[in-house]
């Protein structure tokens, strides 16, 4: 569950009358009955990459990235904790210096006592993460996983034989298999998943005439996941980052892919994640400002 067990969390403390606002450990403890980080897959680094477990946080903001311009802007307006979902570290540093965007980013933060956590394959995989919040938003139900938690190898590659024998099974991991209320061609499910999203564009490939009952979903970048797209009996894949290959891939198998983008399949995690975060906050009687973050932008533009 979402909401999961996990040990209490810290009161705040009263000092001369005044509530004493609460620390990063407070909201991460927070973050952890969310997302809990035992759920990210072993190359992933989730958790506090900048800032101090006893900063008092008044003001939080959740992004999907901790990009410079979230994080300038997240300085200027005095927030205390900037939760994400991409990792600000993610492959080993030989060095954290100004004269790279890590390097600017951690310096502007610390000089800021902003601190940056992050919930990524955790949020992906979780009972009610964020392949569930993009799957029923298009649609789908009785949901099961794509591929378990705790996957090998990197972001990009996977045993696919190994996670195709339990798959089905798997209560939480990367991806959803689901069918939709009605079967519909493939240009109809991709103009609703236009419009649901909602989207200016997107891409899709494979038959025009296809007819799809079942579709398969991974927030992202979903591409090294094609082998149990195949195995799955679902007639489509919905993800982001989708290649020329895979698209020829699909089209042999007599599939179908809808390419959304990578920003537009993980943005909405943002008001998801504030929404339960202010929640929990409020339960525990932790007074704490949580707001998804308004300024972010899919980098890449469309003519």
């Amino acid at each position: 569950m979402l909401y999961g067990s996990l040990a209490t969390v810290a009161v705040i403390a009263v000092v001369k009358g005044e509530e004493m606002p609460p620390k990063v450990s407070d909201i991460m403890a927070l973050m952890e009955m969310i997302a809990p980080r035992e759920l990210a897959e072993s190359w992933d680094n989730v958790g506090l990459a900048v800032g101090g477990v006893a900063w008092p946080v008044e003001r939080v903001w959740v992004a999907l990235d901790p990009s410079l311009e979230v994080v300038a802007a997240a300085c200027a307006q005095h927030v205390d904790l900037l939760i994400t979902h991409h990792p600000l570290i993610l492959k080993p540093l030989s060095a954290i210096d100004d004269r790279m965007p890590i390097g600017r980013i951690a310096h502007m933060a610390i000089g800021h006592q902003l601190a940056i956590y992050c919930a990524h394959t955790n949020l992906d995989s979780v009972q009610d993460g964020l392949n569930d919040l993009l799957s029923r938003r298009i649609g789908l139900a009785d949901l099961t996983g794509l591929l378990p938690g705790h996957g090998g190898g990197g972001p990009d590659g996977f045993d696919a034989a190994a996670a195709a024998s339990n798959s089905a099974t798997a209560p939480q991991g990367i991806g959803r298999v689901g069918p939709l209320p009605t079967a519909m061609t493939l240009p109809q499910l991709a103009v609703q998943v236009k419009s649901q999203l909602p989207l200016e564009r997107l891409r899709y490939c494979g038959d025009d005439a296809l007819v799809v009952r079942r579709v398969a979903v991974c927030t992202g970048s979903g591409g090294s996941l094609m082998d149990l797209l195949f195995a799955s009996g679902a007639e489509a894949f919905l993800s982001g980052d989708l290649k020329y290959h895979d698209a020829r891939d699909a089209e042999d198998m007599g599939k179908g892919l809808i390419d959304v983008g990578h920003f537009a399949s993980e943005h909405l995690m943002a008001a998801q994640v504030a929404t339960r975060l202010k929640a929990l906050a409020t339960e525990r009687g932790l007074t704490v400002s949580v707001d998804a973050c308004q300024i972010e932008r899919d980098p890449f533009k469309t003519i």
